[in-house]
């Protein structure tokens, strides 16, 4: 496990490798693939939300919980699937939402990279999974791992907007500053829980009204169609 491809946030996150809990953690998923066990998504992507976001560029931060434990959708990016996969329900909900706050209109797609080009960083609190058996990785060290690299953002970067959309990421954004950052929140977007306040939460516009006032260019949520 290294973050070549990510320098900015190798040079914050390079120690945090050499410690008892990641030693474990990497025990941990190499017992699983000598096991033959099929872990989501390839290693190559376990790091993607850090790569596609350097920490430098960081001005939305988007907690999800899990990746997507079914073949071909996670690729690293929290809600985001690729290209080629239909977008899951709670993906369909937050585009509604986009639709009805600043009239984005939804796409066929659910490949979330323009977001995170943008400094959008969609986060998970764990970065791999077994093949559908959601959360079987939880407990196991990824947290601690996350749980840093949000802290890091508090204490490096000015004037961040974090959506935390259930409680699962609003107890893991308690740390955050809320006197240097725009911290916002919601019921999750799952179809359980997005009538209950999702909806209408409005987090987008905010989002960019609170960049713009910061004298930051606002993130473009309108996804490109692909080819």
């Amino acid at each position: 496990m290294v973050l070549d491809n990510a320098p900015s946030w190798q040079a914050v996150l390079a120690e945090e490798f050499h410690k008892p809990y990641m030693q474990a953690l990497k025990k941990f998923l190499r017992s699983e693939k000598d096991a033959q066990k099929i872990i989501y998504p390839h290693s190559s992507h376990w790091f993607h939300a850090l790569e596609t976001t350097p920490l430098d560029k960081v001005k939305v931060v988007i907690l999800g919980q899990d990746p997507y434990h079914q073949a071909g959708q996670a690729h690293g990016l929290c809600f985001s699937v690729l290209p080629e996969v239909k977008p899951p329900p709670s993906l369909v909900n937050i585009y509604k939402e986009l639709e009805t706050d600043l009239h984005v209109q939804a796409v066929a797609h659910g490949y979330l990279e323009s977001w995170a080009k943008q400094g959008v960083l969609l986060l998970n609190a764990v970065l791999t999974v077994e093949d559908s058996k959601p959360n079987a990785h939880q407990g196991k060290g990824w947290e601690q791992f996350t749980d840093k690299i949000i802290a890091i953002i508090n204490k490096e970067c000015e004037h961040v907007i974090f959506l935390l959309w259930g409680s699962y990421s609003q107890k893991k954004g308690a740390i955050i500053d809320n006197t240097r950052h725009l911290v916002l929140k919601a019921p999750h977007p799952s179809p359980l829980s997005a009538y209950r306040g999702f909806f209408g939460c409005r987090h987008f516009s905010q989002a960019n009204k609170y960049l713009k006032s910061h004298n930051k260019e606002a993130i473009e949520w309108q996804l490109p169609l692909l080819e």
